[in-house]
């Protein structure tokens, strides 16, 4: 029996399925028989615009008769242009908004040999099929990566920066940048989302008087806010003159998953690997959890001067030798220009205003202080 209707169009044949089987359970397909199959939708509640579903598929095989069972995770892919959310975007911004958010990346990246390219320490889940699906969306069928939770404390912080430092630097990972990492610029960025969104939303005198910006955003910061929405394309020009690297482009403790035994970390989610400025990954390891409530950002500090000395020494380690204030000015630039800057929490204004959210809130703003503390330490 098999059911795999929630997949939609990102299902297979039951050949294809039969294939993949075979490769996950490491069998010759012509001796393996798919018994049952069933898919359903992964619980995720992280939305990502360029996402259409998540789902686990398991089941029952014979393999030269025997039983065996399956499971292997699909995520189907799709350009933004198709999500709910892009009717809202104004006409006349609709070709540069679907090209500031990459969608293909993602399957290039697992459909490559990046995996054998990855620094020691660093590895990806293996591909079991990539298809195109139609002109704006595909999806990637991995293995299930067994995972288990460990604390993120400063030793396992440094431990990811370094290995960020070394994937950046590597010349064998970089090799890649032509055929699998996006096209995007940080002027991309700057010309769509920054320009079109986040500045006009600091100048909006209401924002500031909501309740939820109000009591976490108090003068100072907005004052400094403001300053340095002024200077937002000098530090754009600053940051795309910098030295670039190899970038995951989302390298939060999400995305860094942590194998049973003594492992290191299993790489997830590339839909914005490519290049980019020194240190760029540096952001959201720092603040990917502090954004949405998952870790406090009471020690901010500590955790900054851990990853950038560790990033640096896998920088080293590869032999790149970037001068380390040439790094901590990329990092502060990259901090202030996609995360300090956009801090305000907008986005959150329409959802039921709880304890919780206000807690997010204060610490969107203790990120807004920390970026600015460090863009004029590094000045």
């Amino acid at each position: 029996m098999h059911d795999r209707n929630a997949l939609g169009p990102a299902d297979v044949t039951d050949a294809e399925l039969t294939t993949m089987v075979a490769d996950l359970l490491g069998a010759d397909a012509g001796v393996v028989e798919v018994v049952e199959s069933q898919a359903d939708e992964f619980p995720y509640d992280l939305p990502a615009i360029t996402t259409a579903g998540r789902y686990w598929v398991s089941g029952t095989a014979r393999v030269d008769g025997e039983p065996a069972s399956f499971r292997m995770f699909v995520k189907h892919i799709q350009s933004w242009s198709r999500h709910p959310f892009f009717q809202f975007v104004p006409p006349e911004a609709r070709e540069m908004a679907t090209e500031g958010v990459p969608w293909r990346t993602e399957a290039l990246a697992y459909a490559s040999d990046l995996h054998d390219r990855l620094p020691e320490g660093l590895s990806m889940p293996r591909a079991l099929g990539v298809f195109d699906l139609d002109e704006l969306s595909n999806a990637v069928w991995l293995e299930e990566v067994p995972v288990v939770d460990r604390e993120w404390d400063l030793a396992r912080f440094g431990r990811a920066a370094y290995l960020l430092g070394r994937h950046a630097a590597s010349p064998s990972v970089q090799e890649l940048l032509p055929s699998v990492g996006h096209s995007n610029t940080i002027r991309l960025y700057a010309d769509g989302r920054l320009s079109m969104q986040v500045l006009p939303v600091l100048h909006e005198e209401g924002v500031w008087h909501h309740p939820l910006v109000a009591s976490a955003f108090d003068d100072e910061v907005r004052g400094r806010l403001l300053e340095a929405a002024s200077h937002a394309s000098e530090y754009v020009d600053e940051l795309d003159a910098m030295p670039f690297l190899a970038s995951h482009g989302d390298a939060c403790p999400n995305n860094l998953l942590a194998r049973p035994g003594p492992g290191d970390f299993v790489l997830i989610d590339y839909g914005f690997w490519g290049p980019g400025p020194v240190g760029f990954d540096l952001a959201q390891l720092l603040v990917g959890d502090v954004q949405v409530g998952r870790r406090s950002s009471d020690d901010l500090a500590d955790v900054d001067e851990a990853i950038l000395g560790h990033y640096l020494d896998g920088l080293r380690a590869e032999g790149c030798d970037i001068p380390e204030p040439v790094v901590r000015r990329a990092h502060a630039l990259q901090l202030m220009v996609f995360t300090g800057l956009s801090s305000v929490p907008f986005d959150l204004f329409e959802a039921e205003q709880t304890a919780e959210l206000q807690q997010v809130a204060r610490q969107r703003a203790d990120i807004a202080r920390f970026s600015l503390d460090l863009l004029d330490s590094t000045s």
